[in-house]
């Protein structure tokens, strides 16, 4: 294969996926991580991706990541709402992934609110810390390196204390869900300990007020044909949400705060 040909792959990889590993992609075309390096430097240079530990991500029109404290003021009555609904879905005694994030941390705080007998597993310190006085609850924190300013644990320490745990739950947090993309992260990282997470639990429920549909962010985490509920405050007529549904996804949509209901797509 030609240079030409095997850097045209590489970027067409990159605008399809979103992200590339080094490792895999040179076990793929047969030539050296170092080769691939090399590829995408050049790449790079031309403007068609970003060069992360370990692999490369497109630099397509995605959003830069607000900080926490903002993302947390955004939205807070919704999320709190979405939060409900969502331990509504758990029950005593299993084992529950919460994510990092401020919708993540608002289900915390309904977890602790209804004294839920629970194992929680969690990348966030926040979660943690939120869960610590609550007796009824048992929580396990992942390893891994720390994310200042999100309070939450990434990298390759994440992802291995994720996959030693056979949770049956795992609550995850998203920055965006549209129908060709699936549900996206802003950070390459964060999204690759999600999908850890993804592995190590039998239900997916992904929490996303209405501000998250219909965007596309950075890193893919996984298709809506993986998840097996949605639970947002969206419009039940959101394209978005049609196609999760039609997709085998139970979709709730949350009913605006001054309703005390939820409802559910039809």
């Amino acid at each position: 294969m030609s240079v030409q040909r095997r850097r045209a792959l590489i970027e067409q990889r990159v605008l399809d996926k979103g992200e590339i590993d080094f490792t895999t992609l040179a076990t793929e075309l047969g030539v050296s991580e170092m080769t691939i390096r090399r590829d995408v430097e050049v790449l790079e240079l031309k403007g068609v991706l970003r060069r992360v530990m370990g692999g490369a991500i497109s630099v397509g029109a995605a959003a830069a990541e607000p900080s926490f404290d903002s993302r947390a003021a955004l939205a807070a009555t919704e999320k709190a709402h979405i939060a409900s609904a969502v331990v509504d879905f758990l029950h005593e005694g299993e084992t529950v992934i919460i994510d990092s994030g401020s919708s993540a941390l608002a289900v915390a705080r309904e977890i602790r609110a209804r004294h839920l007998s629970v194992t929680v597993v969690t990348p966030s310190l926040l979660v943690a810390t939120e869960l610590s006085s609550e007796t009824d609850t048992e929580v396990f924190v992942t390893g891994g390196q720390l994310r200042p300013g999100e309070l939450s644990l990434i990298g390759p320490g994440a992802q291995e204390s994720l996959e030693r745990f056979n949770a049956s739950t795992f609550v995850m947090g998203v920055a965006g869900v549209e129908s060709a993309a699936g549900v996206t992260d802003y950070h390459y990282s964060e999204a690759h300990v999600k999908r850890s997470a993804v592995r190590s639990a039998q239900r997916i429920i992904v929490v996303a007020d209405s501000s998250k549909l219909g965007k596309v962010q950075l890193v893919k985490i996984a298709g809506l044909a993986e998840l097996d509920t949605l639970v947002t405050d969206g419009d039940p007529d959101h394209p978005t949400l049609r196609s999760a549904h039609a997709a085998g996804v139970n979709v709730v949509c949350v009913q605006p705060p001054t309703a005390q209901e939820t409802g559910r797509l039809t």
